[in-house]
């Protein structure tokens, strides 16, 4: 933590979270609240994930344990027997106990925690920020593009995105957003303030507008519990998802793990679902924790991880995950768009319990925004060149890397699609 301040705040986001889950979520390490480091890893209690192919080893090494229903296939959800082989009282959970027999007996990695996975604007250590007010009538930041482009202009013109996110909420005033569709969120609480997490997913459909003005997005509604869900459940919504044929999956989630591992989860579904469809790009936030550890699924390298650059658009937001494994760049810094309207309380310190009225416009930071940016440009980029979207991200990548800035790395800002190709 970088102060008593971000201390307060990183264990009011973790105290949402628990609040959310209840009974159903651990932390690790228990003692998370007395480090400097925070937390690693939540996780699921009673439950770990297994491969298929491991699944008959595994109930054999725990004698007991059930296959959980749902899912995609390849991995397994399985539900822990209440006694460990050869358990001794400990003062670790039972799930932990259960980890730390596989790694003895099979090796590290063959069982995993199901980890929770959680939308990255303001739910990490430290830093990032909750919905800031914006005065009447200031234009969104990226600047939008001419509202009637020509034809064979950078925006996003037959090109569909996904993304899933907490759901979405009209924002009439936004007339950006004309076309979007996707699940309605809750919004509002019983009181009728705007809920945590709320409008989060609309704000992301508008910065991808203001890079591809003509776009197909869809919004799909999964973090509804505190803007997170768990690992097995987004792989089953990540390959629901595949139904409605996208070019570009946008994912502003993701989650460190247990020993830094690929969650397994996302990667069954990576190799055996994702790579298997021509064309199709995942775009992910790198997370907010100014860390360099892994954060998943931005690490993958069949993902586009995308960390997010500071106000000025040459330093690295002080928020923002960074490493070898980030792909690149792109402003993530007091972004301004398309938010709700109402009054919401913030929730974090130093500024819980204050009041902020919208009316449908926020400025926010966090690589949650830096991810449709990027998206943005390979759509705008495809209906540009005529490229797929693997095809339009690689060669964007390509061109990041011939502009990086020093103590960075990679960069893209708004106008690279055309940037690009001239």
């Amino acid at each position: 933590m970088a102060d008593q301040t971000g201390d307060r705040k990183y264990i009011a986001q973790i105290e949402l979270i628990l609040a959310a889950f209840e009974r159903e979520v651990e932390v690790y390490p228990e003692d998370w609240e007395k480090r400097p480091e925070g937390v690693d890893y939540l996780y699921r209690t009673g439950v770990v994930l297994v491969r298929d192919e491991d699944l008959t080893r595994v109930i054999e090494l725990f004698q007991g344990g059930r296959p959980a229903e749902g899912g995609i296939g390849g991995v397994t959800r399985l539900l822990l027997p209440e006694k460990v082989p050869g358990d001794a009282p400990e003062d670790r959970s039972v799930t932990q106990r259960f980890l730390k027999y596989a790694d003895l007996r099979l090796g590290r990695g063959v069982v995993t925690p199901e980890h929770l996975f959680y939308v990255t604007p303001s739910v990490s250590p430290c830093p990032a920020t909750e919905p800031e007010e914006v005065p009447p009538g200031i234009p969104p930041d990226p600047v939008l593009p001419t509202p009637f482009l020509s034809a064979g202009a950078a925006d996003g013109r037959g090109v569909k995105v996904v993304v899933l996110d907490v759901g979405w909420s009209d924002a009439p005033a936004a007339y950006w957003l004309n076309g979007v569709t996707g699940d309605p969120e809750n919004a509002f609480d019983g009181s009728g303030r705007i809920r945590p997490y709320a409008g989060h997913g609309t704000f992301i459909a508008g910065v991808m507008r203001a890079i591809a003005r003509n776009v197909e997005i869809v919004v799909k509604s999964y973090f509804t519990s505190a803007g997170a869900m768990w690992e097995f459940d987004l792989a089953a919504a990540l390959d629901e998802v595949l139904d409605l044929a996208p070019d570009i999956i946008s994912l502003s989630a993701g989650t460190r793990t247990r020993f830094d591992l690929p969650a397994l989860g996302l990667d069954v579904f990576i190799k055996t679902r994702l790579n298997r469809v021509n064309g199709l790009t995942l775009v992910a936030a790198a997370g907010n924790e100014s860390s360099r550890d892994y954060f998943w699924p931005a690490a993958f390298p069949e993902t586009v991880g995308v960390g997010a650059l500071a106000e000025n658009g040459r330093d690295r937001a002080s928020f923002s995950n960074f490493g070898g494994w980030v792909d690149v760049y792109a402003p993530g810094e007091n972004l301004v768009n398309a938010f709700l309207t109402g009054d919401y309380e913030c929730t974090e310190p130093p500024n819980a319990g204050q009041l902020r009225s919208f009316a449908g416009m926020a400025r926010w930071s966090g690589t949650s925004f830096a991810t449709p940016l990027v998206a943005g440009l390979i759509a705008g980029r495809m209906s540009l060149t005529g490229e797929n979207a693997k095809q339009a991200a690689d060669a964007l990548l390509a061109f990041a890397l011939t502009q990086p800035e020093p103590g960075v790395g990679p960069v893209l800002r708004a106008g690279d699609a055309i940037t690009s190709v001239s």
